[in-house]
């Protein structure tokens, strides 16, 4: 991947004055930020989750704000978090996540506290960034929980920083930049490479043979207008835009690293799939999904699958519902072998590995020294015009990124 001027135009989008709400070394929109930044604390973005039975409807009308979705379709997707117990599991995976990024920080000797908030759920951004500066921190650097490129796992944050700055009437006060995207950072993709490792070490132990195992590297579904939109105007990814490439790379190292680790796993096959659509059945979505793949494997000669929520964090509903119960559910019917692998949680690897890219920006990494283990990286700093526009809304004011 190449980089892209900051002067002039892109594709489409004419460069409109320098970045919002950013670091002076952000604020002229370089690809990537090769100064040291005097970040003073980190601002840990999560997606938020309900935490009881009364919460349920009340955040799913969050998510879905704007859309005019009545209470009974939210109770058909409600019954996910009723199962268990209308409690989601990711504002835990935060707080143990906030917690092992601080005790990384605190053995590096790096004095920067973790402010933590959500999008759609207590505790919010707002509270967090009105906290931080409250504190005397003032100069942020945001870190999301989302590893990948697309409207909902990148721009939507940076519009929340945007946001909360606006309406906390911090915007002057404050400065919110963002790390880079994280997708093919080692200690992101290491602890898939172990999970796949050693499903594909278990099923061998079995007796299956490697011509018999799939690979199923899952991710959540966007809407295919999204997808092409998601990454930079200027760069061809392909139909999936930005988010499948960078999917499909990250996949191809992880089975190729597995291999040379494991000479059973050369040749196995793997596909890239989707789960967890939510549109209406008119409008297009990427495929394939995961329960029909899994559907069809027993008659492509398969006795086994690895099932890989590669698009995920951390075992939040989407990992539980939707690949551990239902994914699950269909290679049982389908009669296959079948193990979930894991997320990167609080892996030990993957806390070292963020607080990496925050290092990287407090000490001016150049680009080309940092860790990246595809062609796509490493990705940007500062968002390019036009990244990840939401077909649906249109663009909004989004800190972290050149306008629009």
């Amino acid at each position: 991947m190449s980089d892209t001027s900051t002067n002039g135009s892109q594709g489409d989008f004419e460069v409109k004055g320098p970045v919002p709400f950013a670091s002076d070394a952000a604020a002229s929109g370089p690809p990537h930020v090769e100064v040291p930044v005097p970040y003073d604390a980190i601002l840990l973005a999560g997606f938020g989750g309900p935490e009881g039975q009364d919460d349920v409807i009340p955040f799913l009308r969050n998510v879905t704000r704007g859309r005019g979705i009545p209470d009974e379709r939210l109770e058909e997707v409600a019954h996910h978090y009723r199962h268990f117990g209308g409690v989601s599991p990711i504002n835990a995976q935060n707080r143990a996540l906030k917690a092992a990024l601080e005790a990384e920080l605190a053995q590096r000797g790096i004095d920067l506290p973790v402010f933590w908030g959500n999008r759609n759920w207590a505790p919010y951004l707002g509270a967090a960034v009105q906290e931080a500066a409250t504190a005397g921190r003032t100069n942020l650097l945001g870190l999301a929980t989302s590893a990948y490129s697309s409207f909902s796992s990148c721009r939507q944050y940076r519009e929340d920083f945007a946001r909360v700055l606006a309406e906390t009437g911090l915007e002057r006060t404050v400065t919110i930049d963002k790390v880079r995207q994280f997708f093919d950072h080692p200690g992101f993709v290491a602890p898939f490479v172990e999970g796949v490792r050693a499903a594909v070490a278990g099923f061998v132990a079995e007796g299956v043979p490697g011509e018999r195992i799939r690979v199923l590297f899952s991710t959540h579904s966007v809407p295919t207008d999204d997808a092409v939109r998601s990454g930079p105007r200027d760069v061809d990814f392909g139909a999936g835009g930005a988010y499948a490439a960078q999917h499909e790379a990250v996949a191809a190292y992880v089975m190729s690293e597995v291999a040379r680790e494991l000479p059973e796993a050369i040749g196995i096959g793997w596909e890239l799939v989707y789960q967890s659509r939510s549109g209406p059945p008119t409008q297009p979505w990427l495929e394939p999904d995961v329960n029909d793949v899994i559907a069809g494997l027993p008659a492509a000669g398969a006795e086994a699958v690895a099932i890989v929520p590669l698009g995920f964090m951390s075992d939040h509903m989407e990992v539980l519902w939707d690949l551990d119960t239902e994914a699950m559910a269909a290679a049982a019917a389908a009669g296959l072998r079948a193990v979930r692998t894991p997320t990167p949680g609080i892996d030990p690897v993957f806390v070292a590995g963020l607080v990496d890219l925050v290092q990287e920006r407090l000490s001016g990494t150049p680009g080309a020294e940092r860790p990246h283990v595809t062609d796509l990286g490493p990705w940007f700093d500062v968002c390019r015009p036009g990244c990840c526009e939401n077909v649906r809304a249109g663009f909004k004011p989004a800190a972290a990124g050149l306008a629009p």
